[in-house]
C-alpha cells in the first residue's frame, strides 16, 4: 500500500526558489526580529530597532538586483510548470522596487518622527507593523493566483490600519484608523465575493487559467462570471482610492503619523494599482469591454474630484498642507487609472501598463519628497498649514527649492521634466487607445492642478511674516529629502530611463 502513496506525496512537494522570494521574505523576517528584540532592548536604545528596520528594507531592496537577469517563478503546479503562484518578472521587480524603496524612505522619516513623538508611539510595534505591511505590499505584484493576491493585499492593509491609529490617546488618529478600516474591510468583502464567483465559474484561481477558462464559461454560469468580474473591480477601486470610494483618504492622512500618510500615499497606491493590473490585464482580458469603460469613467471622475478637492483647501486651515497632498493623491490616482483603462482598447496592453508603472515611479519619488519636507516643517509648525510654508526659502533655502521642484514635478512643469514626461506618456496612452474624451478631461485637470501647485510654490519664496525660523534637519530626514531630490533630478535629466526600466512583461 505504501508504494502508490510515495509518488503521490512526491508530486505534492514544491521546490522553492528562495532567491525569487527573497525581497518580501527579508522584510517579513526583519519585522519578526524587531518585534522580538523590542522585548529585550532598553528604552534609551530603542532607536536601534529603527535603524535595524531601515537596514532590513535596504537589504530587501538590494535583493532585487540578482533577479534582473531573467524571469523566475516558484510555487508552480507540479503537473504544469508554467502555472505558478509567484512570478518575479520585470513588472514584479519594478513594483517591488517602488514598494520597498518607498517603505525605506518612509522608515527614514519614521526614525525622526518616533524620536519627536516622546513615547506617544510604541517603537517595537510600529516597526513590526511597517515591515509586515511592506512585506505584503512586495508580495502582491508577484502574485499570480487570486488567493495569494488577496492574502498579500490583506497583509499589506491590516498593519496599515494599526499604524494609522497607533498614537496613544489621539482621538483624531483613532477616528482616521476607523474610517480606513471600515472602508478597507468593505473593499475586501466585495473583492472576496467577486473572486469566489470567478472561481465558481472557472474552477481555478490561477490568473492565466482564469483568462483561458472564463471565455468558455457554461451559459448557466455566464451571469455569475460577469457579476464576479464587476464585484472584483469594485473591491480594487476601493483600494486605489478611486472616486466614489475615496472618502477615507483626507481624514486618514491627517490622523495618521506623517510618515504613514506618506507611506499610504505611495505604497498603498502601488498595491492597489498592481492588483488592479493583474486582475484586469492578466486574468480578465476577455472582459475588456466591461472593465475598460468602467475604469475610463472612474479615471475621469477620480482626477476631477481629487483636483477640485485640492483646489478648495484653505491655506490657513489646520493640516491644510497634508489635506492638499491627500486630495492631490486622489487626483493623481485618476491619472494612474488612464493607461489601465487604455489597455482595454489598445492593441499593446503591455505598453499601456508600462505607462502606469512609469507614472507611479515618478509620483512615488516626488510625492515622498513633498511629504519629507512637510515632515520637516511639521516639526516646528505642528498644525502644518499651507500658510506655514510662507517664506520657507528664507529659513531653509534647500528644502524650499526641493519642495518647489517636487510640486512642479507633480504639476508637470519644467524644471520637473520627469513629471511632464510621465503626464505626456499617460496622455499618449489615452490618445493611442482612441480615448480622446478622456485625454481632454485629463488636460483640463492638469490645468486645474497647476493653480494650487503653483500657489503653494509661490508661497515658499514670499517674504516671511516676522523673523524667519531656522529649521534644524535631523540626519534621517536629510537623507530622505536628499534621496528623493536626487532621484527626481536624475530622472528629469534622463526621463527615458523610466520607460526603459518599466518595459514590463506580463504575458
Amino acid at each position: 500500500m505504501s508504494s502508490p502513496a510515495q509518488p503521490l506525496a512526491a508530486s505534492l512537494v514544491q521546490s522553492v526558489d528562495w532567491l525569487a522570494i527573497a525581497p518580501p521574505t527579508i522584510a517579513a523576517v526583519v519585522g519578526l526580529v524587531v518585534l522580538v528584540a523590542d522585548l529585550f532592548v532598553a528604552e534609551n536604545r530603542k532607536t536601534l530597532l529603527g535603524w535595524t528596520s531601515v537596514a532590513g528594507l535596504a537589504a530587501a531592496t538590494l535583493m532585487l538586483l540578482p533577479l534582473l537577469d531573467g524571469d523566475r517563478s516558484t510555487f508552480c503546479l507540479t503537473g504544469d510548470a508554467t502555472v505558478c503562484s509567484y512570478t518575479a518578472d520585470r513588472f514584479t521587480l519594478v513594483i517591488q522596487f517602488l514598494v520597498l524603496g518607498g517603505a525605506l524612505l518612509a522608515a527614514l522619516l519614521s526614525v525622526t518622527a518616533l524620536k519627536d513623538a516622546r513615547k506617544e508611539l510604541p517603537e517595537g510595534e510600529y516597526w513590526f507593523l511597517l515591515l509586515s505591511s511592506a512585506a505584503g505590499a512586495a508580495l502582491l505584484p508577484a502574485s499570480r493566483d487570486l488567493a495569494t493576491l488577496i492574502v498579500a493585499l490583506e497583509v499589506a492593509s491590516l498593519p496599515a490600519f494599526a499604524l494609522v491609529g497607533l498614537r496613544y490617546g489621539d482621538r483624531k488618529s483613532s477616528e482616521a484608523a476607523l474610517k480606513f478600516f471600515l472602508s478597507s474591510v468593505t473593499a475586501t468583502a466585495v473583492s472576496l465575493m467577486g473572486i469566489s464567483f470567478v472561481y465558481a465559474s472557472t474552477g481555478t484561481l490561477y490568473l492565466t487559467q482564469v483568462a483561458d477558462r472564463i471565455q468558455n464559461v457554461d451559459g448557466q454560469l455566464h451571469t455569475l462570471a460577469q457579476t464576479g468580474v464587476v464585484l472584483t473591480l469594485i473591491g480594487f477601486a476601493f483600494k486605489t482610492a478611486a472616486v466614489p470610494f475615496h472618502f477615507w483618504v483626507p481624514d486618514t492622512y491627517v490622523g495618521a503619523p506623517l510618515p504613514i500618510a506618506a507611506y499610504l500615499s505611495v505604497i498603498g497606491k502601488a498595491v492597489g494599482f498592481s492588483g488592479l493590473i493583474l486582475v484586469t490585464v492578466v486574468a480578465l482580458p476577455s472582459y475588456a469591454d466591461v472593465w475598460g469603460p468602467a475604469l475610463a469613467a472612474l479615471a475621469a471622475l477620480t482626477m476631477t474630484v481629487g483636483n477640485v478637492g485640492a483646489l478648495r483647501q484653505q491655506a490657513t486651515r489646520a493640516y491644510s498642507a497634508v489635506r492638499l497632498l491627500a486630495w492631490s493623491s486622489v487626483g493623481q490616482a485618476g491619472y494612474l487609472l488612464v493607461p489601465i483603462a487604455a489597455a482595454a482598447y489598445s492593441g499593446d496592453a503591455e505598453k499601456s501598463v508600462g505607462s502606469t508603472v512609469a507614472y507611479a515611479l515618478m509620483y512615488g519619488a516626488v510625492n515622498l519628497g513633498a511629504f519629507a519636507v512637510a515632515a520637516l516643517v511639521g516639526r516646528s509648525k505642528s498644525l502644518n498649514r499651507v500658510s506655514d510654508y510662507r517664506g520657507l526659502y528664507a529659513s531653509s533655502p534647500l528644502s524650499a527649492l526641493l519642495l518647489a521642484f517636487f510640486l512642479l514635478c507633480l504639476a508637470g512643469l519644467p524644471p520637473g521634466i520627469i513629471g511632464l514626461f510621465a503626464k505626456v506618456t499617460v496622455f499618449s496612452a489615452a490618445v493611442d487607445a482612441g480615448l480622446g474624451w478622456l485625454a481632454v478631461i485629463m488636460a483640463v485637470n492638469v490645468v486645474i492642478a497647476l493653480f494650487y501647485y503653483l500657489q503653494w510654490t509661490a508661497l515658499l519664496f514670499r517674504a516671511p511674516e516676522g523673523e524667519p525660523e531656522k529649521h534644524r534637519v535631523p540626519a534621517p530626514l536629510t537623507a530622505a529629502i536628499a534621496l528623493t531630490g536626487v532621484l527626481g533630478i536624475v530622472l528629469s535629466g534622463a526621463p527615458q530611463l523610466v520607460l526603459r526600466f518599466t518595459d514590463t512583461s506580463l504575458f
